[in-house]
C-alpha cells in the first residue's frame, strides 16, 4: 500500500505544476468566472463576514474578491499563522493595504492593525485548496492548518478550485473536512450544505 505521505506529495506536485502551466489569460477568465459564482451564491449573499484566504499567484485569485466584498458593506477577514503552532486566527482588514507578507510568505494581516474575529456568526469561509474531489474533500499544503480551523467552523464552507483540479476521490484522514460547497469555473456542486445559515462560535 502506498504511504499516504509519498501520494500526497505527488499530487501537490502534480497540481502545483498544473497551475503554473495554465496560461495566464485561461486563469484570469477562470478566476472570474468563479468569483462570479461565488457571490451569485446566497450562501454568500446573506453573509455579513466573509473569511477567505488571499489568494497566491497559483491559486484561485481572492483579492478582486475581498474588495468587492469590503466595497459591498461586508466585514472581512482573513487568517494569521500562530507562531510555534499549527493553528491560524482571522483578524478583519479594511483593505488589502492591512497585509504583508510573513509564514511562506503569504499575504496576512498585521494584529497591531487589525481586529481579531471570534463570532463567526452569519459567515461564510472560503477554502483553498491544490484539488479537491466529489465528496467535498481537499488536498492541501501539508501543514494543517485549515484543518485544525474548519474542525471547529459549523457556517458554511466553500471550496474554489479550478476544474481541471477536481478528482474523483481524494485520501482524507478521520479528522479531515469536507466543504459544503464546491465552485469551479464550469460548475456548482453541493456537498453537504447546513440547514441553519448562522451558527454560534
Amino acid at each position: 500500500m502506498t504511504d499516504i505521505r509519498i501520494y500526497k506529495t505527488n499530487l501537490r506536485n502534480k497540481y502545483k505544476q498544473l497551475r503554473r502551466d495554465m496560461p495566464p489569460n485561461v486563469k484570469l477568465q477562470h478566476d472570474e468566472s468563479i468569483r462570479r459564482r461565488v457571490q451569485s451564491l446566497y450562501q454568500y449573499k446573506n453573509a455579513k463576514t466573509l473569511l477567505t484566504f488571499v489568494s497566491t499567484e497559483i491559486e484561485v485569485d481572492t483579492r478582486t474578491l475581498i474588495a468587492d466584498a469590503l466595497r459591498q458593506g461586508k466585514q472581512v477577514a482573513v487568517p494569521r499563522c500562530i507562531d510555534g503552532t499549527r493553528e491560524m486566527e482571522f483578524y478583519l482588514i479594511d483593505s488589502l493595504d492591512d497585509l504583508a507578507p510573513r509564514t511562506f510568505g503569504v499575504l496576512e494581516p498585521d494584529p497591531g492593525k487589525c481586529v481579531l474575529l471570534t463570532d463567526f456568526t452569519d459567515s461564510v469561509c472560503i477554502v483553498p485548496g491544490l484539488a479537491f474531489d466529489f465528496a467535498g474533500y481537499r488536498l492541501g499544503y501539508g501543514k494543517g492548518y485549515y484543518d485544525r480551523f474548519l474542525s471547529g467552523y459549523t457556517p458554511t464552507k466553500i471550496g474554489i478550485v479550478y476544474s481541471s483540479c477536481m478528482t474523483q476521490r481524494l485520501q482524507h484522514g478521520r479528522y479531515d473536512v469536507a466543504v459544503n460547497l464546491l465552485v469551479t469555473e464550469k460548475y456548482l456542486r453541493k456537498v453537504n450544505v447546513p440547514n441553519r445559515f448562522s451558527s454560534r462560535r
